[in-house]
């Protein structure tokens, strides 16, 4: 069973485009235009062409191109920001508008006025003027996993030891150190993003694909067969085997 993954956008429009580049150069190759791509949510925020990314996944979907879109924590922080919500798992002290956060590139490639003058509630109310509802609604109403044989595939990871349908949007949008230090095998091979690291890498039970692309990193591309990885680039395939250290 073929499947292809596309880590951590963040508003980087021309990557996105390269990576689907290499994913139909290799769907040539072996003659499979039916296995899905899935991406792994954070498509908005930090980058500069979020409006972009949003319309070029959502005009694939409707043409019928085979793209899974999962949501991921800046996802779910951007759709509900227009109606004065936060989410809580946010850490106390942050907001949407933060730098640390990235919302404001979000927001201005609508247009939004993001002026420090500017009172909140206003750029809210242009928030929910200028962001298209069908675009809202396409971040909060993506489905948060997907399963697909024996790889799950998911934005942050999953809480070990915790069935599926037991996880929370939490777990599944912002989990970290908990996941991250568990070594036994998962049911499934998980593919994850959210912790952004110089290269993809494969820790055995869990690949993580988020290699910066919100930092100035490239965008990772893989094709998994069964349970065997590998990145996607110009060159095609090379194999991404479980690391030894």
């Amino acid at each position: 069973m073929r499947s292809y993954a596309i880590g951590d956008i963040h508003g980087q429009l021309t990557l996105l485009t390269q990576a689907h580049a290499w994913i139909a150069a290799d769907r040539a190759r072996v003659n499979d235009p039916e296995a899905p791509v899935i991406h792994l949510g954070d498509l908005v925020d930090r980058g500069p062409q979020v409006r972009g990314v949003i319309e070029t996944l959502l005009a694939g979907q409707i043409a019928g191109k085979p793209w899974i879109v999962l949501r991921g924590n800046h996802d779910t922080m951007m759709a509900i920001f227009p109606e004065g919500r936060r989410d809580p798992a946010l850490r106390e002290g942050l907001e949407y508008l933060h730098p640390k956060i990235g919302g404001i590139p979000s927001l201005e490639s609508y247009g939004i006025d993001c002026a420090d003058a500017r009172p909140l509630a206003e750029i809210q109310a242009d928030a929910r003027r200028k962001i298209p509802a069908t675009h809202l609604r396409f971040l909060i109403e993506s489905p948060l996993y997907h399963l697909r044989g024996e790889v799950l595939f998911v934005h942050a990871g999953i809480r070990p030891r915790v069935a599926l349908e037991d996880q929370t949007d939490t777990d599944l949008t912002w989990i970290r150190d908990t996941f991250h230090a568990y070594t036994a095998p998962h049911p499934w091979l998980v593919i994850h993003g959210h912790t952004p690291i110089t290269a993809p890498k494969h820790y055995g039970n869990r690949v993580n694909i988020d290699s910066g692309a919100a930092f100035g990193g490239p965008l990772t591309a893989i094709v998994i067969e069964g349970r065997d990885v590998f990145t996607l680039g110009p060159q095609g395939r090379t194999a991404l085997l479980p690391a030894t250290d």
